[in-house]
């Protein structure tokens, strides 16, 4: 089958560490341009370059993002109307109002989305749902910690030192969680997403999780840990050091090619989003 041409929006440090390696691989993706608002950044990915977005669309069947959520929700509009099909970064969008307006162009034009929420790629994450799926789950934990917003990370960007773990880590715990315990229908947040962020969740299995979000650390520390107990036995998500865009890509074409129907699609992201403004809403609470 022909690789799918995959145009890149954005050449900051994740295009080149992630989307750009994976997209040019192959052999279900190529990597047909990249389109970035710094041209001397996107030079230096392999890729043709285009001075306009259009050019972009004009020489790809999808579109990959790797910007910030912001400019996501407002380039993914654009690559939506213009009939492309969408590979998503996490969180969807910087706000619930434009992660709507996004999900809304694709709903309205039905291009193929997918999200890269990385774990779930994963061939340990992938059995440690597997078994949730057989323990008959009523509670569970997670904790992601970090020392990106400490100073001199790469990954430091502005909208992460602005919003900290809850719109960045926040998306993959909570889809983690919601995937091993059933769809959330309810969150209370406490803390400070700058520091150390609480969450308890509620699922519609009547399942309850626990969450500790948090990107200030400093010193050794520990790997993100996840576990599910349940009526007949647990589940302990294993560590990983898998490189899990093989099978982003081939999920990825193999979605383009069937016109949709990944799961973790944009109504998916939306989904997650409303539980992250929900907590956002209620941290900045007096």
């Amino acid at each position: 089958m022909e690789p799918v041409a995959v145009g890149l929006i954005g050449a900051g440090p994740w295009a080149e560490m992630a989307h750009a390696p994976m997209l040019a691989k192959g052999p279900h993706t190529r990597l047909a341009g990249v389109w970035a608002r710094r041209p001397e950044a996107a030079a230096r990915l392999g890729a043709p370059v285009f001075e306009r977005i259009e050019e972009l669309f004009d020489a790809c069947e999808a579109v990959a993002f790797s910007v910030p959520p912001a400019v996501q929700a407002e380039l993914g509009v654009l690559a939506a109307r213009a009939g492309k099909a969408l590979l998503l970064e996490k969180p969807l969008a910087d706000s619930l109002e434009n992660a709507r307006r996004l999900a809304d162009a694709v709903a309205e034009t039905g291009v193929p989305t997918q999200m890269v929420l990385t774990m779930r790629y994963a061939p340990q994450t992938r059995a440690f749902l597997a078994r949730c799926g057989e323990i008959e789950p009523f509670g569970g934990h997670a904790a992601n910690i970090s020392g990106v917003l400490t100073g001199g990370h790469v990954f430091g960007t502005p909208w992460r030192l602005e919003r900290g773990a809850l719109l960045d880590v926040g998306p993959h715990v909570v889809d983690l969680l919601d995937a091993a315990l059933g769809r959330v229908t309810g969150v209370r947040a406490h803390g400070d997403p700058l520091r150390w962020t609480g969450l308890l969740l509620e699922h519609e299995s009547g399942a309850v999780s626990e969450a500790s979000l948090c990107m200030a650390a400093v010193g050794d520390l520990p790997p993100s840990t996840f576990a599910v107990y349940g009526r007949t036995g647990n589940a302990v998500l294993q560590p990983w050091d898998d490189d899990p865009f093989d099978t982003v890509a081939e999920e990825f074409a193999a979605t383009v090619r069937a016109g949709g129907g990944h799961p973790l699609d944009a109504a998916h992201g939306l989904r997650l989003q409303h539980v992250l403004a929900e907590a956002e809403r209620q941290l900045a609470a007096p």
